[in-house]
C-alpha cells in the first residue's frame, strides 16, 4: 500500500463520514478536469476535513485550485483495490492444515532416537554396518570424496522433494500476512497518535488512540503464541529429513573413525586449506568430511530446486 493510501486509509478511521467527503472530491475532480475547490464541494465536507485533507498532503496546490496528490492511490484507498483497505488481523489459517499426522511423529521420535547414534558407538556401529551393505559397493567403486558427493547429492534430492510436498508456502505466507498487518495496524496508530499530539487533540481522543495502540499489542502478542503452527510447518519437513540423513551421516561417521580409510583416499585436497585428512578440524572442530558434505549438499540443493522449479518462499493469498 502506498503512503498516500495509507493517510487516506487512516484519515477513513479516524472519521467516518470522511469516505462520503473524499469521494465527492473525486466526483469534482473529474468533472473539473482534475481540480477541486472549496467552493466546488463545501457543501459536502466541513472545512475541518478539508484542511485535514490538506495537511496530510492528500490534496496539493494546482494551477488554479487544488489537485489530488496522488490519483492511483486515492482511487486504490476508495474503491478497496489495493494491498488492503483496513488492516486484517484475522487472516483465516485453519491450525488442522500444520497439524502433525502420527506418522510424521514417528518420523520425529526416529530421528531423535537415531542421533543417539553420534554418541553411543553400539548404534553407530549397528547403523553404519548395516547400511555399508548398500554403500560398501559404491565405496569400493569410488574415491571417498566422490562417494560423499554421491551422497550429497542424494540428501539434496530427497530433502527437496520432502519440503515441496510436505511444507505449504501458502500456510507460511498467511502467518507472516498476518503479522505484518498487525505490525502495519500498530505503526497507523502510532502516526495517528503523533499527528494528534501535534494538533492539540483532546485528552479523550488522545485516549482512545492510547487504547487502540495497546489493543493492537496485545493482539500481536496473542499472534505470535498462535504461531506455533508455522514452526510445526517448518519442521514438519526436517523430521523426515532428518530420519534419512542421519543414518548417512552415521554410516560416513563409522567409516571414517571406526573402519578408517587408508593409502591415497586418506586425504583430500579442499579449496583454500589444501592437502588435508578426512578426520582433521577444517573449520574450528568442524572435520574436513562434513565440510566437504555440506558444500556440495547446499550446492546440489539449489541446483535441484531451479532445475524442477520448486519454489519454497512463502506466498500469500
Amino acid at each position: 500500500m502506498t503512503r498516500t493510501a495509507e493517510k487516506i486509509n487512516g484519515l477513513v478511521r479516524e472519521d467516518s463520514s470522511m469516505a462520503d467527503a473524499l469521494e465527492a472530491i473525486r466526483e469534482e475532480a473529474d468533472r473539473n478536469g482534475g481540480e477541486v475547490q472549496w467552493a466546488d464541494v463545501n457543501d459536502d465536507l466541513s472545512s475541518g476535513q478539508w484542511g485535514r485533507l490538506i495537511e496530510k498532503g492528500v490534496l496539493v496546490d494546482g494551477d488554479e485550485g487544488f489537485e489530488i496528490a496522488d490519483r492511483e492511490a486515492y482511487d486504490e484507498a476508495l474503491d478497496g483495490d489495493g494491498d488492503g483497505e483496513s488492516y486484517d488481523a484475522d487472516v483465516e489459517i485453519d491450525a488442522e492444515q500444520s497439524k502433525w499426522s502420527q506418522w510424521d511423529k514417528l518420523a520425529g521420535v526416529g530421528s531423535l532416537l537415531l542421533m543417539f547414534g553420534y554418541w553411543i558407538g553400539s548404534v553407530r556401529d549397528a547403523v553404519g554396518s548395516t547400511l555399508n551393505m548398500v554403500l560398501g559397493p559404491l565405496d569400493a567403486a569410488l574415491p571417498f570424496y566422490a562417494v560423499i558427493l554421491s551422497v550429497a547429492l542424494l540428501t539434496g534430492l530427497y530433502s527437496t522433494l520432502l519440503q515441496a510436498n510436505l511444507m505449504n508456502p501458502e500456510i507460511m505466507g498467511k502467518y507472516q500476512e498476518r503479522m505484518k498487518s498487525m505490525q502495519e495496524k500498530q505503526k497507523d496508530v502510532r502516526e495517528r497518535k503523533e499527528d494528534a499530539e501535534e494538533r492539540g487533540a483532546s485528552e479523550a481522543e488522545l485516549e482512545r488512540l492510547d487504547d487502540e495502540l495497546e489493543e493492537a499489542r496485545e493482539e500481536q502478542m496473542e499472534a505470535m503464541a498462535e504461531n506455533l503452527g508455522m514452526f510445526k510447518e517448518q519442521l514438519r519437513p526436517m523430521a523426515w529429513i532428518m530420519l534419512f540423513t542421519i543414518p548417512l551421516f552415521l554410516w560416513m561417521y563409522w567409516k571414517i573413525q571406526t573402519v578408517g580409510i587408508d593409502g591415497a583416499e586418506a586425504t583430500v585436497i579442499m579449496p583454500i586449506a589444501g592437502e588435508t585428512s578426512w578426520n582433521s578440524g577444517l573449520l574450528g572442530p568442524m572435520p574436513a568430511w562434513i565440510v566437504w558434505y555440506f558444500l556440495c549438499s547446499m550446492g546440489f540443493t539449489q541446483l535441484l530446486r531451479k532445475a524442477l522449479n520448486i519454489d519454497m518462499t512463502p506466498s500469500g493469498t
